[in-house]
Order: C-alpha cells, then structure tokens, then sequence
C-alpha cells in the first residue's frame, strides 16, 4: 500500500488513515511493533515531526501504543481493530451512498448495481 498523499487535505490525518488502513488489513499486524517515526516518515515522504504527530494521534486513540525502550506496537486488541474495520467500511459506504444520490441515484438503484456487479464477477 503506498503513501499516496493528497497536498490539498492534511498531510497529518491522510497519514493517520493510511497507518489505520495498513493496521486493519494485515500489513502492520497485531502486536507487531512499527518502524521507527524516521523510517516511516522517510518511506512516506514527510517531516518526522508530522509522522510523530500522526502516530500520538494513533496511540490516543489505543490503536498503537508506545514501549518506552523498544519503540511503538500495534494493538493486541483484534477487536478494536475489527471496530476500527468495520468503522471503515461504513464511511466508504456513506461516502458511495451521498455520492450516488449526488448523481440521481438511491439506494435500491445502488443495490441494484452491486448485485449486477457481483453476478458478473462470479462468471
């Protein structure tokens, strides 16, 4: 998953949801601990500082948290992340919703495409 960062929204919080993408699909696993702030923010293209910002962001919210001597971990909490997951996945769907209505569509006519879809995908 790259760092594909937008400069027409915050570096910080499009940083916090790549990390929260790359914790809920498996790429920074549970319990795993993460590179160190320099590395990350050298392989995303940003100012330390900003990647430490987004990182405490993180950890107030439990998601990562920080060993004093050994550096910051993901959660063990796998329901936090499946919460985190689903939370997600929720958005994604609010977001196509409001932008299907923006084009005259609702739900049903939603629902509609994406069983079409899916037949077509299983033949």
């Amino acid at each position: 998953m790259a760092w594909e960062l937008d400069n027409k929204r915050s570096i910080y919080s499009q940083l916090v949801n790549v990390i929260l993408r790359r914790i809920v699909t498996g790429v920074y696993p549970a319990g795993n601990k993460l590179e160190s702030v320099r590395d990350l923010a050298q392989e995303a293209g940003v100012n330390p500082n900003t990647m430490q910002r987004a990182l405490q962001e993180l950890e107030n919210t439990g998601i990562i948290n920080t060993q004093r001597t050994s550096g910051k971990y993901v959660t063990e909490d796998k329901d936090m992340i499946d919460g985190i997951r689903n939370d997600l996945a929720e958005d994604l769907i609010k977001k196509l919703l409001q932008e299907m209505k923006e084009l005259g569509f609702d739900k049903s006519d939603v629902e509609k495409m994406i069983k079409r879809d899916n037949e077509e995908g299983q033949k």
